[in-house]
């Protein structure tokens, strides 16, 4: 079949992430950065950090504010403790998930509780409305195995982190940004269709091996370690790969409000941002 049989999103624009360190020194490859954050609207950031070398990761993320948005942090590898000053702790492990919602706003921090083998994993910045953005601060933390799954007839698992795919929900759901979070891993040569509204944005990034997203007139492969930022002309996604082929699949509905951000706060004014950098110097994060 060619890609003129498969009525999908294209792709509008490949992108290399920038290597980078957070924390106390934690090498990372930051994808999606803060002059997409219009484009990519409701998300933020995206990191994906990877590393066999406990030198790159084992000083972690030492306690740190937050303002304003959501923190999606999920695990491929390793063991990494939270501790937040909202008296939540929890072990992200292998497949797990943490969602933190730094509302009004919280400290916390993130650390290896492993001194060798793979850290691998990625952080995803989703942004909060205005008028939820001093809401309480929360967390959920989802074992690996408490995350919904299913697998196409092609064969392809899909782990759903956020939103829904085939009528599989998970256990986040988010009203006024909709989120979607796939983790697609493919078992041999298939295709992958996603249903995506037109209206949201959205974008595929490759952790394992390439995939080709399929659509008229257009065939576009994604190389690893690359994230494609795909076209809004379409209600689905077409993805292509083989097997051992794994990838991340992003979208969310825009807030189009304001994004104006400093460090770890994101707020719609600056005004705002000076607030919050006063409430965190006065202790009131804590």
């Amino acid at each position: 079949m060619s890609s003129t049989d498969h009525p999908g999103r294209g792709v509008e624009r490949l992108i290399q992430g920038q290597a980078t360190q957070d924390g106390a020194g934690v090498k990372l490859t930051r994808v999606l950065t803060q002059d997409l954050q219009q484009r990519l609207d409701p998300f933020l950031m995206l990191d994906a950090f990877g590393s066999d070398d406990p030198d790159e990761y084992i000083a972690g993320f030492p306690n740190h504010p937050h303002r304003g948005f959501e923190t999606i942090t999920y695990m491929i590898a390793g063991r990494m403790r939270h501790r937040d000053s909202g008296g939540h702790e929890g072990l992200l492990q292998n497949g797990g998930v943490q969602w933190m919602t730094a509302g009004f706003g919280l400290t916390h921090s993130e650390m290896p509780e492993q001194e060798e083998g793979r850290m691998e994993g990625f952080q995803l910045w989703l942004n909060l409305p205005s008028n939820e953005k001093l809401c309480k601060p929360s967390y959920v933390d989802i074992q690996s195995e408490h995350i919904p799954e299913h697998t196409t007839d092609e064969g392809v698992l899909v782990r759903v982190i956020a939103g829904e795919s085939r009528e599989v929900k998970a256990n986040i759901q988010r009203d006024a940004t909709q989120p979607l979070y796939l983790d697609v891993h493919f078992s041999q040569d298939a295709i992958f269709e996603q249903r995506i509204p037109a209206t949201h944005n959205a974008f595929v990034y490759v952790y394992r091996g390439e995939l080709t997203v399929l659509a008229p007139q257009q065939q576009t492969p994604i190389a690893l370690a690359r994230m494609a930022i795909l076209d809004n002309t379409q209600d689905r996604v077409f993805l292509q790969g083989c097997a051992g082929t794994r990838a991340i699949v992003i979208a969310g509905k825009p807030l189009n409000e304001p994004i104006v951000q400093y460090g770890p706060f994101v707020m719609n004014t600056r005004e705002e941002i000076m607030q919050a950098v006063e409430d965190f110097r006065a202790g009131r994060m804590q």
